[in-house]
């Protein structure tokens, strides 16, 4: 209340300043306090209230008594530090490095005023995605130096919209993450303002970085406004996941897909920066930050960022050095020389230095999954300079040198195949509960499989000996000293013809012939043969009969002599079954595996089981 009655004395004193003094003004004593400037009244907010200075007697400005040097070195210490992936930033086309055909086409499409309404930049992480949608807006919005420019792929960088942009400022330049916000309300209001023109550019830009984040309600919502926007605006789409857009949207959208950035590009950006940054960095250094970063620029910079604070500072000179050896520390990589020497001791077959070098790396902070990964590398890089490549890619010339040395001593198909081993062997290191007894097992099943037969040459061992006829059934003469193999294989001939034919005891003649006829002497049209001990029965006659049915020719079979026909006979068919099978099991209890189990086992036994007792037991005969 007493506030409110003072009011209306406030009015003389806007009027003219020589109006009465308030009485809340006033010291204890009745005396008048000084008055206080303008400064100082319009920096407590009270500018409206009081009044502003009088121009004919300006108050002394309070920042006039700040000494200059303090007033110049503030800036400075309340400056906070940027990291290099936001320093170097693209600020114009010409230095967004690895994108030169979205450049050239946005150029072409600018200079012909064949714009889109909508862009979509995809890509992988740090290729620049965010990046191009700010420089199209810059160089859609850019006025040039003079304020008469119009829109160009070179934005001056001068003019008052392209520092706004570049500050992220400009109220016409517009930017939401759709990580966010992902709703149909947010999009409602984009869909409301773009109805208004912009306040100050030549066009109103929309920049949705994740666009993929975006729920279907809310893409559903902006597809009529972005197929058929204002003249004034423009959409500008940055995902990493392109496949998640809905395919109506890449339709009414031009797209730009940005690719990863080659490892020399990023080396040479690399060095440029560093240079700029007073920064020393061998040539391993920056090839290792490279290969990280994997094709990412933004990726890379983080790295850079750590190796430079990460960097050796000890050698007086103040000079800031990035080595090899700190990055591959900082990484956990494998230095290059103890890869060299796992590797050596797997192509040499040295199991217990193999498990040396790998403890050794272990215990040097190495993650036995980045040393398989170092394994897998050299792999490649011996692959590659198998081909063709005339210097492998390896960031040293001792490794060059060495690699090539590989290269010569590998085949393809060892290369191939080792491959195929360490890949195996990465996927169970990284499952593995153990990663280093994981990764000691799978080299060491790499090493012992230098002693496996290779495939490729064993099929072909396989194909030479069935041509030369060494894979043929045992012959009859391997038992009881008979004729040549054709022959018995042209009885068995015959006989599985009898089998099959449509003889009326076919099955049982067959069985017969199998078991009683051994074959002294087998020509087209004649048979003479003897019978084994024990079988006296006269079956010439169905043998003669069975033969002219199933060949349809005239045959004379005739019955050698025991005493003199016997010896040369060759065994019958079951004879020759079961003198193979025990051939066939000798050849199994001699093979080493077994002979190893038997010495370890003395006692055991081999059992065979019939393949007639079940069919889920039958692949043990095969085994």
């Amino acid at each position: 209340m007493t506030f409110a009655a003072q009011v209306p004395n406030l009015a003389p004193m806007d009027d003219s300043p020589e109006s009465e003094t308030p009485p809340f003004l006033l010291d204890g004593d009745g005396e008048e306090e000084a008055k206080p400037s303008a400064a100082e009244l319009e920096a407590a907010g009270q500018s409206a209230l009081f009044g502003a200075p009088e121009p004919t007697e300006p108050e002394p400005q309070p920042v006039a008594e700040t000494p200059p040097a303090a007033s110049a070195a503030a800036p400075v210490s309340n400056q906070p530090y940027r990291v290099l992936a936001r320093k170097y930033r693209p600020q114009t086309f010409s230095e967004l490095i690895g994108q030169e055909p979205m450049v050239q086409t946005l150029g072409n499409a600018i200079s012909r005023e064949r714009l889109a309404h909508a862009f979509l930049m995809t890509g992988v992480r740090g290729v620049g995605k965010t990046s191009t949608a700010r420089l199209i807006a810059k160089a859609l919005n850019c006025i040039g130096p003079d304020g008469e420019g119009g829109p160009t792929i070179d934005p001056c960088g001068q003019c008052e919209p392209c520092r706004a942009i570049a500050e992220g400022r400009h109220i016409d330049v517009i930017e939401m993450d759709a990580a966010s916000h992902t709703g149909i309300d947010d999009v409602r209001e984009i869909i409301e303002a773009v109805r208004y023109a912009a306040v100050s550019a030549r066009y109103k830009m929309y920049i949705i970085d994740e666009a993929h984040m975006l729920s279907k309600q809310a893409w559903n919502g902006l597809l009529k406004t972005l197929e058929e926007p204002p003249p004034h605006v423009k959409f500008l789409f940055a995902t990493t996941e392109v496949d998640k857009v809905p395919i109506t949207v890449l339709s009414r959208t031009q797209r730009f897909d940005l690719r990863r950035i080659p490892t020399g590009l990023l080396r040479q950006h690399y060095a440029s920066i560093c240079r700029q940054e007073g920064v020393e960095a061998e040539e391993e250094a920056l090839a290792l930050v490279a290969a990280a970063a994997e094709g990412s620029v933004r990726d890379g910079l983080s790295i850079l960022d750590q190796a430079i604070a990460h960097a050796d500072m000890d050698s007086g000179d103040g000079i800031t050095r990035v080595t090899g050896e700190r990055v591959r520390d900082m990484l956990g990589l494998a230095d290059h020389t103890a890869r060299a020497e796992v590797f050596s001791h797997l192509l040499e077959g040295d199991p217990q230095g193999l498990l040396t070098a790998v403890e050794q790396q272990y215990a040097y902070g190495v993650d036995p999954l980045a040393l398989m990964r170092a394994m897998m590398e050299l792999t490649h890089r011996i692959a590659v300079a198998q081909v063709g490549r005339a210097d492998p890619d390896a960031p040293s010339a001792e490794e060059r040198a060495r690699l090539a040395e590989w290269a010569q001593r590998l085949s393809a198909g060892q290369v191939h195949r080792l491959w195929q081993l360490l890949l195996k062997g990465y996927e169970e290191v990284r499952a593995a509960p153990d990663p280093l007894v994981a990764a000691q097992m799978a080299l060491l099943r790499v090493l012992h499989a230098a002693d496996f037969p290779d495939p490729g040459k064993l099929v072909k061992q396989l194909e030479e000996m069935a041509a030369s006829g060494a894979l043929a059934g045992p012959a009859a003469g391997g038992a009881s000293g008979g004729s040549a193999p054709s022959a018995s294989l042209s009885w068995a001939a015959l006989v599985d013809k009898v089998d099959h034919s449509a003889l009326a005891n076919a099955m049982s003649l067959a069985t017969k012939l199998r078991l009683q006829v051994r074959v002294i002497a087998l020509e087209p049209g004649r048979l003479i043969f003897a019978q084994p001990d024990g079988f006296d029965e006269n079956i010439a006659t169905e043998i003669r009969q069975a033969l002219q049915a199933v060949t349809g020719e005239t045959w004379t079979v005739e019955k050698g002599p025991i005493e003199e026909g016997g010896a040369e006979a060759q065994p019958t068919l079951v004879e020759q079954a079961e003198a193979a099978k025990a051939e066939e099991a000798e050849r199994l209890r001699r093979h080493p595996l077994v002979e190893k189990a038997f010495a370890v086992f003395p006692n055991a036994q081999l059992i065979e089981e019939d393949a007639s007792s079940g069919s889920q037991n039958s692949w043990r005969n095969r085994a």
